[in-house]
């Protein structure tokens, strides 16, 4: 039996910037993987969308796996018959507010990976431009380092 989850992004001083409902798929000491279907809630709920060479379309599945002890979530995106790429945020650690409730702090960094592994980094201007202390901004550049050597 699947449990419902609420997922709720924040920003930088932890307002909610947006939150959906997924399904628990797995739940491990330091992560917790959960699928939604765009179409569903959230903001892929909207038309067919171009993104980085691949349409995102209503009804693409989406895999999450958020972790309580990295600086970085990772979403794989399924089309009806194979797996389009991974959505990697950078951001704070996974808080598990309650059994279904999980929220976290993006920090705008993201890595887009294709099935072919090429990655591009995205957002980079915007999270250089974020004043963010030290220890913060070093510890999102090392999980950026750690996502691409993951999938290089």
């Amino acid at each position: 039996m699947t449990q419902p989850i609420t997922v709720i992004k924040r920003n930088l001083i932890g307002e909610e910037i947006w939150r959906y409902t997924g399904l628990i798929l797995r739940r491990e000491p330091n992560a917790l993987t959960l699928p939604s279907r765009c179409c569903a809630e959230a903001r892929f709920n909207r038309p067919d969308t171009p993104f980085q060479g691949i349409l995102l379309k209503k009804n693409d599945r989406f895999v999450e796996t958020y972790y309580t002890d990295r600086w970085f979530n990772v979403y794989e995106i399924h089309d009806r018959d194979r797996i389009k790429g991974w959505y990697c945020n950078i951001g704070r650690p996974a808080i598990l507010e309650a059994d279904d409730q999980l929220s976290y702090v993006d920090l705008a960094l993201d890595l887009w990976v294709t099935p072919d592994l090429k990655q591009v980094v995205l957002d980079e201007d915007e999270f250089a431009a974020f004043d963010l202390e030290p220890e913060t901004r070093s510890r999102a550049l090392e999980a950026l380092k750690e996502l691409r050597l993951r999938f290089g």
